[in-house]
Parts: C-alpha cells; sequence; structure tokens
C-alpha cells in the first residue's frame, strides 16, 4: 500500500487527517507532519525522513499544503533518488486526501495516484451561487451518457432498465462516506435518494440535490416514483447508487418489483428503544422482521460503512439484540 505523507504549516496537516478518518475511517500508513512557529527547514525535514522510513513501502505521496513552501521544500530535497517511487503534490484538500485514501486500493504506484487525484481537487472548488466561478469549457466527449430531454414513454434506452450499483440503508442518506467512497467505487451517474418524507421536505430534499458530489446527479424521490423508473425503459443508461432512510421503505420498493439482490447497511440511527449492533447499526423489533422478510425475498446483506470495511455477518450481530429468539 503507497504510504501517504500530509505535511503543512502549523496543524493543518493533522486537522485535516483527523477529517478524512472521520470520512473515510481509520488509516495504515499514513503520517501528518507539521512546521510549528518554533521550528526551521531541518525540522521538518528529519520528520519527513521519519515519517518516510516508518512505512513498509518504498512508494510514498506527499501531500503539501503550498508549492513552494517550506514543506513543500524539504519533501523536494529528500525526493533526489526516490524519483521512480516517490510524488509530491501541493494544494492540499480534504477531496484530494479522500481521493487519494481511496485509490490506494486499486494501485500501489505514487505516481498513479498524483494523476488521478489532481483533478478531482480541482472539481470539488464550488460556489454558491453557482454564477460565482468561472465556467468550464465542455468537451463534447466528456457529455452525459444519459438521455437529455424529455423522452417518448416507451422509448428503450441502453438495455432498458436502470443499473443499481449499490442499494444502502443509510439514515444520513448523502454524506461524506456516500459521496467519496461509495461514489468512487459504484461510479453512479445517479444518486437517488428513495423517500416519501424527504420527497415532501423542500429543505432536505434541496441540501441533498446540493450535497452531490462534482459530475453526478442527486434526484430524491418517493417510493413510488422509484418502482416506476425501474419499469421505465427510457432509464437504461442510468447507473444508480440508491439510498433509503429505513429497511421498510427499502421493502416496499423490492415488493414493487424492483429488482435488488444485495443490501448494504451503513447507518441506522439510535433511537430509545433501539440496541446497538455496531457502532453505526441500532435496531428494533420492526427493524428486525423487516430484514427477515427481505431475506425471504431473495436478499443478502452487506454491513459495511464504507467499501474497504470488510463484510459484516448481520445475523451474528443480530444476536446480540434482544429481539432475536
Amino acid at each position: 500500500m503507497v504510504g501517504i505523507i500530509l505535511a503543512s504549516h502549523g496543524e493543518f496537516a493533522k486537522g485535516i487527517l483527523q477529517s478524512g478518518t472521520m470520512i473515510i475511517g481509520e488509516q495504515e500508513q499514513v503520517e501528518a507532519v507539521t512546521l510549528m512557529p518554533n521550528e526551521g527547514p531541518n525540522d521538518i525535514r528529519e520528520k519527513l525522513q521519519q515519517a518516510a522510513e516508518s512505512f513498509d513501502t518504498d512508494e510514498v505521496l506527499f501531500l503539501v499544503d503550498l508549492w513552494g513552501g517550506t514543506p513543500f521544500n524539504q519533501a523536494s530535497a529528500l525526493f533526489e533518488g526516490h524519483e521512480d517511487t516517490w510524488a509530491i503534490v501541493s494544494g492540499l484538500n480534504l477531496p484530494m486526501l479522500l481521493e487519494a485514501l481511496g485509490a490506494r486500493f486499486s494501485t500501489d504506484s505514487a505516481h498513479e495516484i498524483a494523476r488521478s487525484i489532481v483533478q478531482s481537487a480541482k472539481d470539488a472548488i464550488l460556489t454558491k451561487p453557482e454564477d460565482l466561478a468561472p465556467k468550464a469549457e465542455v468537451n463534447p466527449a466528456d457529455a452525459q451518457v444519459e438521455p437529455t430531454g424529455a423522452l417518448p414513454e416507451g422509448t428503450v434506452v441502453g438495455d432498458g432498465r436502470i443499473d443499481i450499483g449499490l442499494a444502502r440503508i443509510d439514515s444520513r442518506l448523502l454524506h461524506g462516506q456516500v459521496a467519496t467512497s461509495w461514489s468512487k467505487d459504484v461510479k453512479p451517474t445517479r444518486i437517488i435518494v428513495v423517500s416519501d418524507n424527504v420527497a415532501n421536505d423542500e429543505l432536505r430534499k434541496n441540501l441533498i440535490t446540493q450535497a452531490a458530489p462534482p459530475g453526478i446527479k442527486a434526484n430524491v424521490i418517493p417510493i413510488q416514483k422509484m418502482i416506476d423508473v425501474w419499469h421505465d425503459t427510457r432509464f437504461g443508461k442510468t447507473r444508480a447508487l440508491l439510498l433509503f432512510e429505513n429497511p421498510q421503505d427499502l421493502l416496499e420498493v423490492i415488493k414493487g418489483g424492483v429488482g435488488i439482490n444485495e443490501i448494504n447497511l451503513g447507518s441506522m440511527a439510535h433511537s430509545e428503544g433501539k440496541s446497538m449492533i455496531t457502532n453505526a447499526l441500532s435496531v428494533n423489533q420492526k427493524d428486525i422482521e423487516t430484514f427477515k422478510e427481505l431475506r425471504d425475498l431473495g436478499a443478502t446483506f452487506d454491513v459495511r460503512k464504507v467499501p474497504s470495511d470488510s463484510r459484516a455477518d448481520l445475523w451474528k450481530l443480530l444476536k446480540k439484540t434482544k429481539y432475536m429468539d
């Protein structure tokens, strides 16, 4: 696994690592190195050297705060002789860090990760109001594969059926772990929140649609609309990441004929009367009965907060509760 060193003036490197850990989970072979006001170039150079030597790999990626600053300059001074296995990228921001952490699961090359994270860091720079941002030039080759504009009912696009890359139960719906880790893993063209409650709440609906990661559309639709979409041949080139607040809504969708075979359990908030089965999942008797009904309909369960987590067995976890006989 590629080692990552975050380097900054002051505590920024430690703070952004803490933020990344909150979103994507604890990480191995990542070090935060800081240059404090009472320290000089030699101090941070020694810290950088020690961090690099602590890794069990020759592949090291330096993410630094500022091009030409002391952390960058001292990393560059150590760079000679490691050109084939080390890489340095400046302008460290949180999307860049999350992209780098996720990329380590698909490549063992620091150079490859460095190439991949720069565009993600740029794409995450957005403004509100939107017209404050400079207009980007659109490359025709990057046009959406989904159809645009209204198509006549009965039109068959692609294979005529929406592709569900992930169906996830998460009481927080669209948040950092979904917008970064799962979106990178699933590569959806749309994130769809399926909920009657949220679809009727304009504030929550607007917040969710605005939280979509760059290049991915987000929609909030009621349960019946999701069933209609499944049977609508115009969505044949749509790859979707579906989000549900609770298992009961997902059960209604499956009963409506939507072909969901595996369910990812990410987060179910704790409330009075619920039992904790993991640090992110709380259930009551109603939830367990719904899980059993989903199982009887052929669904399997994948208990993971982020793609890098190991899969846990739902039924073993449920044995911890007072509701399972």
